[in-house]
């Protein structure tokens, strides 16, 4: 997948932004300002961080090559995946929403109850 289907991709989603508060090289995206997903800028490998559920991250990592551990993230709850390495682009939009869903699951009963009823 190319950043821009990616960012396109995430963009999309309800309640999302887009910032650059770590730097140029670094793109992330928020929903309610809770980040979960960045994705590199730095014109090398297209990659891109995403949350996901620790028991699945681990294993992601052990069954595909282009999925690491989280760079410069919690390893526990995020992964890094290379999006330029044969991942089909059905599975990467899973992990996306995978990444929403669990960032929202996180927020607070009243800011997923202003996604549910809001027309943001």
């Amino acid at each position: 997948m190319d950043i821009e289907s990616f960012r396109l991709y995430c963009l999309a989603k309800k309640a999302v932004t887009e910032g650059l508060p770590f730097g140029e090289g670094v793109l992330v995206f928020k929903v309610l300002d809770k980040m979960f997903a960045t994705l590199s800028l730095n014109g090398g490998e297209a990659s891109c961080n995403l949350k996901c559920d620790p028991e699945r991250a681990v294993m992601l990592r052990e069954t595909y090559a282009c999925i690491l551990p989280g760079y410069h993230m919690n390893k526990k709850h995020w992964n890094t995946v290379l999006l330029e390495e044969g991942l089909e682009h059905a599975f990467i939009r899973e992990l996306i929403d995978h990444s929403y869903t669990m960032t929202i699951a996180g927020m607070p009963k009243k800011m997923q109850q202003m996604l549910e009823t809001e027309d943001l």
